[in-house]
């Protein structure tokens, strides 16, 4: 009967620890994979960016949840939601100003095309 107890008590208090602790390691994974997309975007930015105007470059993409992405000047952002319901912003910088809308995309892999047109300023990506 007192290991019985023992096992309650000890089951009570570990259980909900264990749930914390998996909570945490979803969220530093989706944080993670969101931080590789926009990084992902930014370096083929900063590609284009180094080939000149008329320069067009496609890459993939993997979103680990339903979000917002958009661009900010030179800063690339993915709004996250993490498990206590906390929104964050995953940024990477670009060495040079873009231009996009901010787009909501679901989970899973998109494809982004960033282009430079030429005679503008600015460096542009479509999320196609």
């Amino acid at each position: 009967m007192l290991i019985f107890v023992a096992i309650l008590i000890l089951g009570t208090i570990t259980l909900p620890l264990v749930g914390k602790a998996i909570d945490a390691s979803n969220d530093v994974s989706r944080a993670s994979d969101a931080k590789i997309a926009v990084e992902t975007i930014a370096n083929a930015a900063d590609v284009v960016y180094a080939n000149g105007p008329g320069a067009k470059r496609t890459v993939s993409f993997y979103i680990p949840q339903d979000g917002t992405l958009g661009c900010d000047n030179n800063m690339i952002y993915f709004t996250i939601k993490f498990s206590n319901n906390t929104m964050r912003n995953i940024t990477a910088i670009t060495q040079y100003n873009i231009t996009s809308n901010s787009v909501q995309l679901t989970k899973g892999w998109h494809n982004a095309t960033i282009t430079w047109p030429i005679n503008t300023r600015s460096i542009v990506i479509a999320i196609v």
